[in-house]
């Protein structure tokens, strides 16, 4: 892998009173690392509040299957509420919801903990006991994180399926976790639209191969929906009668909390399993550590949905068990005006906002005089998250958003890895725009060469994690094989991460993308997420994704989707333009063969580009499965935009 341009020599040392302040000291890297099972001992002690203490910290005697806080008994919904409120700290406001047509609830820690009483009190008697698990197709509303942590109060484990994925998607989700119930509602706000959700889970019960016996269903829109009298139960009418009064039991620490289901390389989704005492410690630590929480005067908002680990992590759990107040929002950045996320942060005082590189880059699009209208002084820590942030979108976030005064911590870790792994600790480190920086203490990563071997060298390697984590993923649901196979095959008792990364002279990390992102042109490594740094340098650019596309010549080219400011012309000058830019930036070998300029990229509702959809056009195959997009129909734009260039 070449040396990324994302590199710079500037750094943004933190605010002198934000370092005297801060939760976590430089210290802590160095403690860490003496003892890392001590270390993580001591913050499970200390964060999680556990009904029996642990013996055994570690236990790896089989890896890859580790066991964390070995004999401890705790209650993950228990940490979220009910100590708040025993803590006297039941007024204290732990969710403002904002919906996408305009209303608002808010929830305080008491009235929280008294929903999912009631909330776990329907579940029960509909059947759902410890062991079981609950399928949940819910928009982002408060419901959605009821629902999760109703099922962890009965040690039930969730499996939240994202609401922007089809009938045959739920269904295979069900069939696989084998859910007895299904959350879901009547449907939810898309751009002021109202869209459905509970027809999805009509045709994925029709089929009679689910174990579902029960359907529990929000009215969120009010629209007219099918019903099955005996299996279908409106929330308002069960959840409603039941009793606030709920005593919760205690688990084992590694009782299953959840099962999240990402892509695999095979086509079939893998469950990505996580437990509790290793899971709650780690989001708790990232809490405190990272984001430098401080329950009495932050208001957190994490704009990712339920759906995805971010919103698992660090909208239900973390956020919640450290004892915060923090935003929902329901809808999108621009509905109903390109402002809508700055009139929430400015309503409700948000002092941590922790978002996407492609909704930043979205809203750089836009334009700053958008933010400027607003008032957001109340920020003091900005977070990205999902894919490597290239430098301008960092600077404008630091300068527009943050006025400058703000660290951003750029957050790497997965679905599978459950929290945080490498981030600056605000508080400590002088940041640099483009890179992640270190892992968190007690976290052990490497760069290593095809072999394994470290250092990799100046060009970069592959990403491992040399070993194990309190909150990593146990498995992936009833296939233990696949799960040694696809994480942990490649280098004996390390995981593989499958991202590229290289470390810089001070041992700082830059990510170069998914190795599946790493293009070999005529035997060079290239990697996207270098290149389309570059474009977006570029003046005339906004937003770049690029693709490696199979090529007779040169094993792959470079093929570039870009969308241009408002203003710039669409014309072959312009993707001329842009294609020596990048040869100039980076190096000749890096320079793309085809500049395609587009007016819009294949986006996921949680802000990803959906690059295998670009690289079907790029390699002139049907487009694949456009399912999980926001919009599905970009895909012809753009196929009509690339037909006539």
């Amino acid at each position: 892998m070449t040396e990324t341009t994302a590199e710079q020599t500037e750094t943004f040392a933190p605010p002198e009173q934000f370092a005297a302040d801060a939760n976590v000291k430089a210290d802590e890297y160095e403690r860490a690392e003496a003892d890392y099972l001590s270390f993580w001992a001591e913050q499970s002690r200390e964060l999680v509040d556990w009904n029996e203490d642990f013996g055994e910290v570690l236990d790896w005697t089989n890896p890859p299957f580790a066991k964390w806080f070995v004999g401890g008994k705790l209650n993950v919904a228990f940490n979220c509420l009910d100590r708040h409120v025993i803590a006297g700290n039941g007024d204290r406001v732990a969710i403002n919801f904002e919906g996408e047509p305009g209303d608002s609830r808010s929830f305080t820690y008491a009235q929280l903990l008294a929903e999912v009483s009631k909330t776990a009190n329907t579940l029960t008697e509909l059947g759902v006991k410890a062991g079981d698990r609950v399928a949940i197709y819910l928009p982002m509303i408060p419901e959605a994180i009821i629902s999760m942590l109703a099922c962890a109060r009965l040690g039930a484990a969730h499996s939240v399926v994202f609401g922007g994925f089809s009938s045959d998607a739920l269904r295979s989700r069900i069939i696989d976790a084998e859910a007895r119930v299904v959350i879901t509602a009547d449907g939810s706000y898309r751009r002021t639209k109202p869209t459905s959700l509970k027809p999805a889970v009509d045709e994925a019960l029709s089929h009679g191969d689910t174990p579902v016996e029960h359907v529990l269903v929000v009215k969120r829109t009010g629209q007219d929906i099918d019903w099955v009298d005996g299996r279908d139960q409106w929330w308002e009418q069960s959840v409603g009668q039941a009793s606030d009064q709920h005593e919760c039991e205690f688990f084992d620490s590694e009782n299953p909390l959840f099962i999240l289901y990402t892509s695999g390389t095979t086509g079939k989704p893998k469950g990505i399993l996580h437990t509790t005492g290793g899971y709650l410690t780690q989001v708790l630590y990232s809490m405190k550590a990272v984001f430098d929480a401080k329950p009495e005067t932050d208001v957190f908002w994490c704009t990712a949905d339920v759906g995805w680990v971010t919103g698992h992590s660090y909208v239900t759990y973390g956020p919640l068990a450290a004892g915060m107040t923090q935003v929902v929002y329901e809808g999108t950045p621009d509905t109903p005006h390109q402002g809508r996320w700055w009139e929430i942060v400015e309503k409700y005082k948000v002092t941590t906002l922790y978002a996407a590189p492609t909704a930043i880059r979205t809203c750089m699009k836009w334009g700053e005089e958008v933010p400027g209208k607003y008032d957001l002084t109340s920020l003091r820590l900005l977070g990205s998250v999902g894919e490597p942030i290239n430098p301008e979108a960092w600077r404008w976030y630091h300068r527009v958003i943050g006025g400058e005064r703000c660290p951003i911590v750029d957050t790497w870790w997965q679905t599978e890895t459950g929290a945080h792994m490498i981030a600056p600790l605000p508080g400590v480190l002088s940041t640099k725009p483009g890179s992640s920086q270190r892992p968190i203490p007690g976290i052990s990563v490497d760069v290593v060469d095809d072999s394994g071997e470290n250092p990799a060298g100046p060009e970069g390697g592959l990403l491992v994690i040399r070993r194990p984590w309190p909150s990593m993923l146990r498995g992936i649901w009833k296939d233990p094989e696949r799960f040694k196979e696809t994480y942990w095959s490649r280098f004996e008792d390390t995981y593989f991460a499958g991202d590229g990364a290289r470390r810089d002279d001070d041992g700082d990390i830059w990510f170069l993308g998914r190795v599946d992102d790493v293009m070999n042109v005529s035997g060079h490594r290239l990697s996207t997420a270098e290149i389309e740094s570059s474009l977006v340098a570029h003046p005339k650019v906004t937003e770049a994704a690029v693709v490696g596309a199979a090529d007779e010549t040169s094993g792959q080219a470079v093929v570039a989707f870009v969308i241009i400011a408002n203003g710039v012309e669409d014309s072959p000058e312009t993707a001329e333009e842009l294609r020596q830019h990048v040869g100039k930036d980076i190096g000749p070998i890096a320079k793309p063969k085809k500049v395609h300029i587009v007016t819009d990229l294949p986006k996921t509702r949680s802000g990803k580009i959906m690059r295998r959809l670009l690289k079907d056009v790029a390699e002139n195959r049907e487009v694949g499965n456009t399912m999980t997009l926001a919009d599905s129909s970009v895909m012809e734009t753009i196929e009509k935009s690339v037909a006539k260039s």
